[in-house]
């Protein structure tokens, strides 16, 4: 099993930064993808910031220039630097983990507990 661990939430206020942690541990033979989601009340789980081993990245249009994924691969722990926060970048901010559990297995998705993002004055 695998077990991703969350941190670096809470208030800030417009123009500030924040930056998440999401630390994997458990039976893990490669990490393949490393990412984050969000989710805003009342709307659906959206795309933030993809990042895989091969070192490519992706992003939200909305994040775009603002938002940075980076991993520590010996720490198995991806980060999400997030400068010039705006109100609509409040939400739920959840972590993925593509993982391969063995050298036999399958890749699998394993999900963060999420941390709340709150960007307001």
């Amino acid at each position: 099993q695998v077990q991703l661990v969350e941190s670096g939430g809470g208030l800030v206020q417009p123009g500030g930064s924040l930056r998440l942690s999401c630390a994997a541990s458990g039976r893990i033979f490669r990490l393949n993808a490393m990412g984050w989601y969000r989710q805003a009340l009342g709307k659906q789980r959206e795309l933030v910031a993809v990042l895989t081993s091969g070192g490519s990245t992706n992003y939200a249009d909305s994040v775009k220039g603002r938002f940075t994924i980076s991993r520590d691969n010996a720490k198995n722990t991806v980060y999400l630097q997030m400068n010039s926060l705006k109100p609509e970048d409040t939400a739920v901010y959840y972590c993925l983990s593509v993982v391969r559990a063995t050298v036999y297995a399958q890749p699998a998705d394993y999900w963060g507990q999420g941390t709340q993002v709150t960007v307001s004055s």
